[in-house]
């Protein structure tokens, strides 16, 4: 083994033109590597394939392999075939208008004249930019592995009606039994809204005035059961309303949420109980940074 060059996932698939995200797709298949909080880790089974772990000074920690590696057989790779809008959308009887309305409100693709460009984030879900040679409409495809995405499997249960009941469960859930339990959603805001508390109903009746569309406990697009206070589609915007500041429970609970907004790097704005008696002067400010136009 000393004498076979070990390179990159990268190299490795620019060496066989396959695209980085089906290599990844296709060593996850084969048992090789599995999916890790910052990326991928290798198995046991990866390692006796002559895979291991490699630092550089810049570049930091990856996987290498033997340039030689041996993958999957082409019944594997047929298994590891990537899906367009279209393809998805027969899967589910919707259309690839709606599927890419979808994947744009998780925060995966982005509106590009004609077509759809592929953000950060839905390159993290293993999206492949792809440009048609005819037009050079530019769209994205996808892994199998979508269709267990638990994130875009919760927007298509709404999309097709059957979120309902058990909606408000799985966020009291989610938040903790002792935050929901004390803080009901029993304040009425001005566009029908029940929120938590009157704090939350000043943000949420402001919004509602200013015109902007927004979602209330909204949940984020992620594999992890997280919701956020509010959501404004248009700049892709989260907005979380900070109290209770002296509450160890509530403080931890803080901690771990933003810790999740800067993992994924959301565009996020953090409201206090001071920012919200002068909504007037701060929400503008700071929803302009995020390109969001007020009055």
């Amino acid at each position: 083994m000393s004498d076979i060059k070990l390179i990159s996932t990268s190299q490795l698939s620019k060496n066989l033109s396959i695209p980085k995200n089906k290599l990844d797709e296709l060593l996850l298949s084969a048992g090789f590597i599995e999916r890790a909080e910052n990326g991928f880790s290798l198995t046991k089974k990866g390692e006796d394939e002559g895979g291991t772990w490699q630092t550089h000074p810049k570049y930091g920690t990856y996987i290498v392999w033997p340039e030689t590696l041996d993958l999957p057989d082409k019944t594997l790779t047929q298994g590891n075939d990537f899906f367009n809008a279209t393809a998805i959308a027969k899967k589910y009887n919707l259309s690839a208008r709606r599927i890419n309305m979808m994947l744009s409100e998780l925060g995966w693709i982005e509106h590009y004249l004609k077509g759809w460009n592929i953000t950060a984030l839905g390159m993290k879900n293993g999206g492949i930019q792809k440009e048609n040679t005819k037009n050079g409409i530019p769209f994205v495809e996808w892994p199998k592995s979508i269709f267990e995405n638990q994130a875009f499997k919760a927007v298509l249960r709404e999309v097709q009606g059957d979120a309902g009941e058990e909606t408000q469960a799985k966020v009291d859930k989610s938040e903790g039994d002792d935050f929901r339990t004390k803080f009901e959603a029993k304040h009425r805001a001005t566009d029908g809204h029940f929120v938590r508390s009157k704090a939350e109903m000043l943000i949420d009746n402001w919004l509602y005035m200013a015109e902007i569309v927004h979602a209330y406990e909204r949940r984020l697009p992620i594999e992890e059961e997280v919701y956020c206070d509010f959501y404004i589609p248009t700049g892709k915007v989260y907005i979380e309303f900070w109290g209770l500041e002296n509450d160890p429970k509530y403080a931890e609970r803080k901690r771990v949420k933003k810790a999740i907004y800067e993992k994924y790097n959301f565009k996020l704005i953090e409201l206090t109980d001071e920012d919200v008696f002068n909504l007037d002067d701060v929400l503008p400010k700071m929803l302009l940074k995020f390109g969001v136009q007020t009055y």
